[in-house]
């Protein structure tokens, strides 16, 4: 059983007067939140205001960079980006949260690519030596939050980034540990006290049932909850209950992150 975990949530994705989830209360739940950058969601405006929320609680910041698929929420695939346009679009996102951040005495923590940027930096090599490279170019000291045993972490671990292995709790998983499509029923958890048993269970043991029922492998640093879904605020109260009952600590991942 580990002595604390970081509990992270995707905020900021609501656009100029139109709103996306309760930022405010999951800010007083999670320890790290990953902010939309303006490409899936997000203006600056509200990344201004999240992050000066999120300094004076002294959570994490991380960048949440996405294609370019504001209609289609960045969870629409996008094939045949050369390498360096993909660089620039990932830079972009990211250095203009960093420069919002940097204004306010803040450093970024992390990256954790949104959608569909998300999935198939997870999935193919090329797409994840291009992120890894991006972010180490920008600044080595950032971590690349993704899932365990991807080409996303097996990318960044090659360049000597510091790598914070996910699981999330409204998700489900297939047998070799990616997600399910949420095209398919079931890819989305919305009972809140099974997400909450399904993440006390793989602290316990190391494994958590796929969709098949078998078990997969799962060692991670953060547990994410998604903060656009109507369960999230309940979903994420009961996870951090159920840590608080079992004696761990809700801490920042910068803890043991080097």
């Amino acid at each position: 059983m580990v002595d604390f975990i970081d509990l992270n949530a995707d905020l900021g994705e609501g656009f100029g007067q139109y709103k996306l989830g309760d930022d405010d209360a999951m800010l007083e739940i999670v320890s790290s939140i990953n902010l939309a950058c303006g490409f899936h969601a997000g203006d600056p405006c509200i990344m201004a205001n999240t992050v000066d929320k999120a300094k004076v609680r002294g959570l994490a910041i991380g960048a949440h960079p996405s294609f370019r698929d504001l209609h289609g929420f960045g969870r629409r695939e996008v094939h045949g980006i050369p390498a360096a346009e993909l660089s620039n679009l990932i830079t972009y996102q990211i250095g203009a949260l960093q420069a919002i951040a940097g204004v306010r005495g803040c450093r970024l923590t992390h990256v954790r690519a949104h959608g569909s940027l998300g999935n198939m930096s997870d999935a193919k090599p090329e797409m994840a030596n291009v992120l890894a490279a991006t972010i180490k170019a920008i600044d080595s000291n950032m971590s690349l939050m993704t899932l365990p045993n991807s080409a996303a972490e097996a990318a960044a671990t090659e360049l000597g980034l510091s790598v914070v292995r996910q699981v999330f709790a409204d998700r489900a998983y297939n047998d070799d540990g990616s997600l399910v499509s949420r095209k398919l029923a079931g890819a989305i958890i919305h009972n809140s006290d099974l997400a909450a048993d399904r993440i006390i269970q793989a602290l316990n043991e190391g494994f958590i049932y796929s969709i098949n029922n078998h078990k997969v492998p799962m060692e991670f640093d953060t547990v994410v909850v998604h903060g656009d879904t109507p369960t999230a605020i309940n979903m994420a109260e009961k996870i951090r209950a159920r840590l608080d009952k079992d004696g761990i600590q809700i801490a920042p991942f910068t803890q043991t992150v080097v």
